[in-house]
């Protein structure tokens, strides 16, 4: 096992660097005031600093199920399992399905597939398209494995969205096989457009629906979820009390507390969406003005912008780029085996627009010379 080049990266770098690097949200939407008010309010209650059960306290349980069930997909907070973070989602997963073959995207999130073979999951993977993945290779896949782990919204690294057609192909293939999806949706509600439906929604007894609110409200938290079908939730209780006994108990408080008030997340979660298009709109015109020969899609959502260049190694150039105080994702790092392309995966979100164009500017500056 190697360490995380992501992680490794951010922490080689100074303040002076552009980091286009890290899944990083902006800190100047973080709603400060408002955590404050809330994590106030809660110290008056003793027992929030007292030991809480393993799959979260129920009060922030059942504003999250509440969530799912106004949006179509009715669940009850026993469909829910509140993690310390969705990373720890998936590694409770991972250790589920420990040693089994799963099928992937290519490229695919460089964190779940260092969790994957860590616990000795064999990974197939299949290629992306621009609408989600290859559904003749997906099919093909699944019926070897049975089991899958997908990002159909604004995926990471790619930014690819899936479409409806899609989404409703992968849910009959993983009920006709009697398998498991794995979604992973951590960036589900940072849409520029409209919102998508799960695709877990439409195989509920099939499927691991993973959450968070790293990416909309703030990382330092650490609180994800897992939805599925309760029999399944209390399964993967038994790993998550080897791991922790319960996720900090203070945060979830301090979130439920935040959450009462339902129409001011709505508030700040557009707020989000709002900024992130400006970004990603300002990115790419940077890129086409400055890297023309740079091709990508441009992002509907989520937090990544993803292309190449032809003919040129992007883990090569990252290591110039570094030295110019400027650093990115290579894609080589996404896939299963590590072999040297054109691929990079830009984060739009954390820069200011000034950071943004000098940081294109100075790759520009690498790339010719």
């Amino acid at each position: 096992m190697k360490r995380s080049f992501i992680r490794e990266i951010l922490e080689s770098i100074d303040e002076n660097t552009i980091s286009f690097a890290g899944g990083l949200p902006s800190e100047k939407l973080f709603p400060r005031d408002d955590l404050k008010t809330a994590t106030m309010k809660i110290f008056d209650n003793p027992k929030v600093f007292q030991y809480g059960i393993s799959n979260g306290i129920p009060e922030l349980r059942e504003k999250i199920a509440s969530r799912y069930t106004k949006e179509g997909f009715p669940t009850k907070k026993e469909n829910i399992l509140i993690t310390t973070g969705s990373q720890q989602g998936m590694y409770i997963l991972a250790k589920f399905y420990e040693s089994k073959d799963i099928t992937i995207e290519e490229p695919s999130y460089l964190g779940a597939m260092n969790i994957f073979r860590l616990n000795h999951l064999t990974m197939k993977g299949v290629e992306l398209q621009k609408d989600g993945i290859n559904i003749e290779k997906f099919k093909e896949g699944f019926k070897q494995t049975k089991l899958s782990y997908l990002i159909p919204d604004f995926q990471n690294p790619s930014a690819t969205t899936y479409s409806d057609e899609k989404r409703e192909e992968i849910a009959k293939i993983v009920k006709e096989e009697n398998g498991i999806l794995i979604e992973d949706s951590p960036y589900s509600e940072l849409f520029f457009d409209k919102k998508n439906i799960s695709i877990s929604s439409k195989i509920p007894r099939n499927s691991f629906h993973l959450g968070s609110f790293s990416k909309t409200l703030v990382p330092s938290l650490r609180i994800g979820w897992i939805r599925a079908d309760e029999d399944l939730i209390k399964s993967l209780m038994i790993i998550k009390e080897s791991i922790d006994l319960h996720s900090c108990g203070i945060s979830q408080y301090i979130l439920n507390e935040y959450l009462e008030d339902e129409e001011k997340y709505e508030k700040h979660l557009q707020e989000i969406r709002d900024d992130y298009k400006q970004k990603a709109d300002f990115f790419c015109e940077q890129l086409d003005k400055y890297l023309a020969e740079f091709k990508y899609e441009k992002p509907k959502g989520g937090m990544f912008l993803y292309g190449s260049f032809e003919g040129i190694d992007s883990f090569a150039l990252v290591q110039k780029c570094i030295e110019q105080k400027v650093v990115y994702v290579p894609g080589n790092q996404f896939y299963i085996d590590k072999v040297p392309n054109g691929e990079i995966r830009f984060n739009y979100t954390h820069s200011s627009f000034e950071q943004i164009e000098k940081g294109i500017k100075l790759i520009k500056n690498c790339l010719d010379n």
